[in-house]
């Protein structure tokens, strides 16, 4: 069995990689047990070196690893520069903070002296997907290694090129060989590993049936685990929004890396005052991206990541249509070779219709229209999925008195939700739990060890 590299945007296959046998992966489990003690044993001032170093090869590398990820999974090319760099930006802030969220916590009780001690808890396994191959693995691996903990990476079957050069990224910077290995292994052998003895932990990032599968097993071994599932973030404008801004944010939020992110604005819950405006403008706006060649610097519109996806997309918009929905633009699959999907809209979209209940992963947009706020935040709520989402207004303390109220991880006030090393990014609901990023996420993989002293 082999991994096959597959051009999205032409469909030619590129090359295959062999698939581990059971023999190969328990030897790279066998070198990572191995090699743990000793990194935890590593002072925290070398580990966070290391990791400085680990910045410094992905910006010495950024054309070859940004050309990597646009080959696999056909994101534009100055996206994928910029992704490679937000990985070197991940590194460094857990190389300069990392000291700081570690440090030994005083707390004040009977003994004499007791403190709470933030320790490494061995060896993460990571279960991470395509659409961002190299940011989302760096946003758990950079936090993880510093805290002195070892990570294994399950990558998705379509980037192996990428997960290789992760691998690559940590050899170069001087890392102990086997404090991370990238493990080239099917879905279906995921559940040995989290069962093997020498792992202590899980991190998925993923669709819901992949997070419910994996928390399963970890919570069987009684293993700790954090989960960043699906997400349909509601993007609420209210009549008092400023439409030029928010129609060009709502652009940027829906079609960033051709509608294939967690966090992308995908509900477009609109107040029936300015829907009509908005509507036509969001057109305007989506009718200007330039479909081509993701290597191409002046493309503006990729490929979806494989023919797959794109036509279970395809069947979700088929099937609201059939239902009521109404094509603003798009919505039709083109007839050439390649994951082409053209930017979309469907308005008018209601409870019943495909497009209202599930996570649409692609460059599709809907359109919900509201009586009025609160009707706006009664829509952004009834969904399972409470990932991100954002509210557009004029009057930012109307805006945040309603970020309180959108049940979602994260709820950004007239701008693009983002994630940010400096802040913690995960979800509620089926949208998954735990945290990444910030100081919270690097907690999530410690022994927070209470320390006694009498």
């Amino acid at each position: 069995m082999t991994f096959q590299v597959i051009n999205p945007a032409t469909g030619e296959q590129v090359r295959e990689i062999p698939v581990w046998d059971d023999s190969i992966l328990e030897a790279a489990l066998a070198q990572v047990a191995e090699v743990t003690p000793g990194w935890v044993a590593t002072p925290l001032d070398e580990r966070c070196a290391l990791m400085r170093k680990a910045a410094q090869v992905l910006r010495d590398n950024k054309e070859k690893y940004a050309q990597t990820i646009t080959l696999e999974m056909g994101k534009l090319i100055k996206d994928a520069r910029a992704e490679v760099e937000k990985c070197a930006v991940v590194c460094d802030y857990y190389a300069e903070h990392g000291p700081e969220f570690l440090q030994d916590e005083i707390i004040t009780s009977d003994a004499g002296r007791s403190y709470v001690a933030y320790l490494p808890i061995g060896t993460v396994l990571a279960v991470m997907p395509w659409n961002f191959p190299f940011w989302q693995v760096f946003r758990f691996a950079a936090p993880a290694l510093v805290a002195g903990n070892t990570g294994v990476l399950k990558h998705a079957s379509n980037v192996p090129d990428s997960a290789m050069c992760i691998e690559e990224v940590f050899c170069e910077a001087g890392f102990p060989p086997g404090v991370f290995r990238t493990l080239m292994i099917r879905a279906s052998q995921v559940k040995h590993v989290i069962e093997d003895p020498r792992v202590n932990a899980v991190t998925l990032t993923g669709s819901e049936p992949a997070g419910r599968s994996v928390a399963s097993t970890a919570g069987a071994c009684l293993k700790k685990s954090v989960l960043e599932l699906g997400g349909s973030d509601a993007f609420v404008v209210l009549e008092d929004a400023e439409l030029d801004d928010t129609v060009n944010t709502a652009v940027a939020s829906r079609f960033l890396n051709t509608g294939q992110s967690c966090i992308a604005a995908k509900r477009f819950i609109v107040v029936d005052a300015i829907a009509e405006d908005f509507v036509m403008r969001f057109k305007a706006g989506v009718e200007a991206l330039q479909m081509g060649d993701p290597a191409d610097e002046s493309t503006t519109f990729a490929p979806m990541a494989r023919v797959d996806l794109r036509d279970d997309l395809h069947k979700q918009v088929v099937d609201s249509v059939k239902a009521g929905a109404v094509v603003v633009t798009g919505c039709t699959v083109p007839d050439q070779a390649g994951a082409w999907y053209p930017p979309s809209i469907l308005d008018r979209v209601e409870p019943g219709m495909r497009a209202y209940h599930e996570e649409l992963f692609g460059p599709v947009a809907i359109v919900i229209r509201a009586r009025d706020e609160v009707d706006a935040i009664r829509i952004a709520n009834d969904s399972p999925y409470g990932l991100g989402g954002s509210i557009w207004t004029g009057d930012n303390k109307r805006g945040e008195n309603l970020a309180r109220q959108m049940q979602s991880g994260a709820t950004f006030v007239n701008g693009l939700v983002k994630s940010d090393p400096r802040l913690p990014f995960g979800g509620i609901k089926h949208s998954g739990y735990g945290r990444e990023l910030s100081h919270h996420g690097i907690h999530e993989f410690v022994n927070a060890k209470t320390i006694w002293i009498k």
